[in-house]
């Protein structure tokens, strides 16, 4: 990982094909895959699993491809077992993977929760992207609007948010730039298109 969160992926351009669709995109809009020891296939979200890699796009329809037509097995030219729960396994990691570095950033002092905290720092232009629960009232939601050039996340419940904080719940939430920021929005992004809900509908416009 480079400065800013940025990952090495991307600042040397690496990219993969899709065993779903065929299209060659930037690996961190991917979801690596590796074979383990007893042949079942493995999940490697953090991309660090010893392995020959198999990359689908960051995508629900892509993922139930690969497992409805076996692409995993012709992929590794070997018969390879592939749980049922996989793409709901890879969601689950996908989110406490975002809960994680927003944690991350609230403890560098980059990260704020609460209507009046987020509020303030769109105001003063301290806030970079914009977090709100998916399940949170969209008239609360309404109120607030992404920092102009900024992000928007809205693909965590309010419980995953409340994880993130430290609190019970939480509704909104705001980052700062720099730090984990950059990997903060692309996690995110893997998560929105695995995650079954219409998570980042109903977007604020900045």
């Amino acid at each position: 990982m480079g400065r800013g969160g940025a990952s090495k992926d991307r600042e040397s351009g690496a990219e993969r094909k899709c065993l779903a669709t065929g299209e060659v995109q930037p690996k961190y809009k991917m979801i690596r895959f590796v074979v383990g020891p007893d042949g079942q296939v493995v999940a490697d979200v953090l991309g660090k699993l010893p392995g020959r890699g198999m990359w689908v796009s960051a995508d629900r329809s892509a993922l139930e491809i690969v497992v409805k037509k076996g692409l995993f097995s012709r992929s590794a030219k070997q018969p390879v077992k592939t749980l049922d729960s996989l793409v709901d396994d890879v969601e689950k990691q996908l989110a406490r993977r975002v809960v994680d570095l927003i944690s991350m950033q609230r403890k560098a002092g980059k990260a704020v929760a609460g209507y009046e905290k987020v509020k303030s720092w769109l105001q003063t232009e301290e806030a970079h992207v914009l977090i709100q629960a998916v399940d949170g009232s969209g008239r609360g939601k309404s109120k607030l609007s992404t920092p102009h050039y900024g992000h928007y996340i809205g693909c965590l419940t309010a419980d995953e948010l409340g994880l993130a904080f430290g609190r019970q719940t939480v509704i909104h939430g705001a980052l700062a730039s720099g730090g984990l920021t950059l990997r903060v929005v692309e996690e995110a992004h893997r998560l929105n298109g695995v995650r079954k809900n219409e998570a980042g509908s109903g977007q604020p416009k900045g």
